[in-house]
């Protein structure tokens, strides 16, 4: 039964992020009959799920994070494929998502080679049905997260930079510095073997918990303002791409499955106590309470 229930999970997920794809691009004809961005989204569920039938029969998640980066990038390249000549708009946010990619994947790529192993797989992948759900989601983040990226660099409506194109770039950048950042920051930390079993608490994560999900959450805001001039119709429903990320790093993946780590392994420690209690979640200046209240 739990196998049957899965399965239906893994269709609701491929129907969303199908779905949402279809009628935003609603009147776009161009990729074989279907718009652009829905022949994204069949590429980003498919080269996950093409991924995960070696992964499946090895055992192994060490190539998960990598494909993610790789789905990006594939989407991007057929948008931009079926809208040549690319306008300034649709070149500048395809080379700043293939910019992010490239770096995150490559840096999750080389932390997984290095530790092995990612801890939220151990329950995972040894049940094929559950392990293909979890390269559904990816799937569904790509889709769901580069929704206002496709949109902009498909979109047959062509409009100058201007206010709103500056000020995404300059919130992109913001994002995309806190996240490069926040990352070198820990990884340095995690290097200085005094600092063995301890919680980091320096640095922009003395402003933060996960300072690094804040630059993420706001990066992605950047693209959807940038793409809010080449909007109409149903094509609004691409902004859904930051409201996604972050109800998926709050609410889902991201900090409520760190914070009940860093409960479990520091929760008794005055020290750690402190800092939860005076650092907020995410963003400066919010609320400092645990994640799950």
């Amino acid at each position: 039964m739990k196998s049957i229930r899965t399965l239906i999970v893994i269709l609701i997920v491929a129907a969303i992020g199908l779905g949402v794809s279809y009628l935003a691009g609603m009147g776009d004809e161009r990729a074989f009959g279907h718009s652009v961005i829905f022949a994204c989204a069949v590429v980003a569920f498919g080269v996950n799920w093409l991924a995960f039938v070696p992964s499946a029969i090895a055992g192994t998640e060490r190539f998960y994070d990598l494909t993610g980066a790789i789905t990006y990038l594939s989407v991007v390249a057929v948008a931009a494929s079926f809208a040549m000549p690319l306008d300034p708009r649709a070149a500048v946010v395809a080379a700043l998502v293939a910019i992010w990619a490239v770096r995150l994947g490559g840096f999750l790529f080389l932390r997984i080679q290095k530790d092995g192993f990612d801890r939220r797989f151990d329950q995972i992948k040894t049940n094929p049905v559950r392990f293909l759900l979890t390269w559904s989601l990816q799937g569904l983040w790509v889709t769901l997260t580069a929704a206002c990226a496709l949109m902009i660099i498909s979109s047959e409506t062509r409009v100058a930079p201007g206010v709103f194109f500056y000020a995404g770039l300059a919130l992109w950048v913001l994002g995309f510095g806190l996240e490069v950042i926040a990352d070198g920051q820990k990884g340095a930390f995690r290097k200085d073997k005094a600092n063995a079993g301890r919680f980091i608490s320096t640095g922009l994560w003395a402003w933060s918990r996960h300072p690094n999900y804040v630059g993420e959450i706001v990066l992605w805001s950047g693209i959807a303002i940038i793409a809010i001039p080449v909007l109409s119709g149903w094509q609004w429903l691409v902004l859904i791409s930051p409201v996604f990320v972050y109800l998926l790093l709050t609410r889902v993946s991201g900090v409520p499955l760190l914070e009940k780590r860093a409960e479990d392994k520091w929760g008794k420690d005055p020290a750690y106590q402190a800092y939860r209690d005076k650092t907020p979640v995410l963003f400066p200046f919010g609320s400092s309470g645990k994640a799950s209240s």
